[in-house]
């Protein structure tokens, strides 16, 4: 390479970007360590904090979705789109990026439609299953598009797909702590059954509805259950509880620092089914129960986890039955060895190991043989 290694990466609005996204960049710095690395977000949005504190610059991009309930609020939606346009294009200009990664999310579509414009080789990492509209909308552009489940040729230009899994967080994987040391760590009862519930940073209501339904039932079980409410529901999950007896064997939390400690502890786990919550599952082996939010474009949370039942490699619980069922079945799930076993070996065969360095190759393949 005659040049130094020059990569914008844009998209973000959620850690499922966000997190691969950076691994990708790592991934490319350990590759290239000259290497210079641009990210390109969208203004308020998660990856504005998440960017720099990993070490990254970050552009800010004015862009939004189109409000699909008040459709006089898109004509403000139409002029962010084509101010973000402008200054990608700006952007573009002054960085000369050799080739342009998008993950998805508001910033990716007008960031690498301008590189598109400008001749800059593109290439897609779609996390889903079902794939996402701006990725969708960007594929007949793109010269590569690194994808994490079969069958998404019915998506993209089969010629382009190539399955190289998504990339997680990488302090999941090398924490050296045993079981017990995480669960000491987390003041959990290492001799017990451990649940894991988890909604995200955020919290998801329905999860946390779905423990607070069944406060007695968990009092009586024979389980620690390590409960991420989130942030948004801290307050008003302490208040709820602090009306009933206390619960020594439920321990929640709004947000959990250490999560390679806690998915060490965790015999088994409650989640959304978010694309990076889903590999890190299969890289860890997790006997795992998804409740899809149904809250997310073109359902894809559904889809991500149908792929995972399919197979035998998790359970599946409909949100809308979730307040019901949920805890009837993960404390009938975690009391059944055989079925954490078969769900642990099934989930571990979908894991798609070092995505982002084998993500990082083609990105600097390309860039390199487009500036030759």
């Amino acid at each position: 390479m005659s040049e130094m290694l020059r990569i914008i990466i844009s998209g973000g609005g959620t850690g499922g970007h966000i997190f691969p996204a950076i691994a990708i960049a790592n991934a490319i710095k350990a590759k290239v360590p000259e290497a210079d690395i641009l990210f390109v977000g969208a203004e308020g949005r998660m990856e504005m904090q998440r960017v720099p504190a990993a070490g990254y610059e970050i552009k800010g991009l004015p862009i939004c979705g189109f409000d699909r309930k008040n459709y006089l609020k898109n004509f403000a939606v139409l002029w962010k789109i084509w101010k973000s346009q402008r200054l990608a294009k700006r952007i573009i200009k002054q960085f000369k990026p050799m080739a342009a990664v998008g993950v998805g999310g508001y910033a990716s579509g007008p960031t690498l439609n301008q590189c598109a414009a400008m001749g800059v080789p593109c290439i897609l990492q779609e996390q889903n299953s079902y794939a996402g509209v701006t990725n969708k909308l960007l594929a007949k552009k793109a010269e590569k598009i690194c994808v994490a489940y079969d069958g998404m040729e019915k998506f993209f230009p089969k010629e382009k797909v190539e399955n190289l899994g998504n990339p997680v967080r990488q302090s999941l994987l090398d924490t050296t702590l045993t079981r017990e040391e995480a669960a000491r760590k987390l003041g959990l009862d290492p001799s017990k059954p451990i649940l894991l519930i988890v909604g995200g940073s955020l919290g998801a209501r329905t999860l946390n509805e779905s423990v607070m339904q069944h406060l007695d039932t968990i009092r009586q079980a024979n389980v620690d259950i390590l409960w991420q409410t989130g942030k948004y529901y801290q307050a008003e999950i302490a208040a709820r509880l602090a009306e009933t007896a206390p619960i020594a064997n439920l321990k929640p939390t709004d947000f959990i620092s250490d999560m390679g400690a806690a998915y060490k502890a965790a015999d088994l786990v409650v989640a959304r089914a978010g694309a990076s919550s889903i590999s890190e599952f299969c890289l860890l082996g997790k006997p795992v129960i998804l409740v899809p939010s149904p809250n997310v474009a073109e359902n894809h949370q559904y889809h991500n986890a149908m792929a995972l039942v399919e197979k035998g490699a998790a359970i599946h619980v409909a949100d809308a039955e979730a307040p019901q069922t949920l805890m009837g079945t993960a404390l009938k799930t975690i009391g059944d060895e055989q079925l954490l076993k078969s769900l642990s070996k099934n989930i571990l065969t979908l894991a798609k190991r070092d995505s982002a360095e084998k993500i990082a190759d083609r990105v600097i393949e390309i860039a390199t043989r487009n500036n030759k």
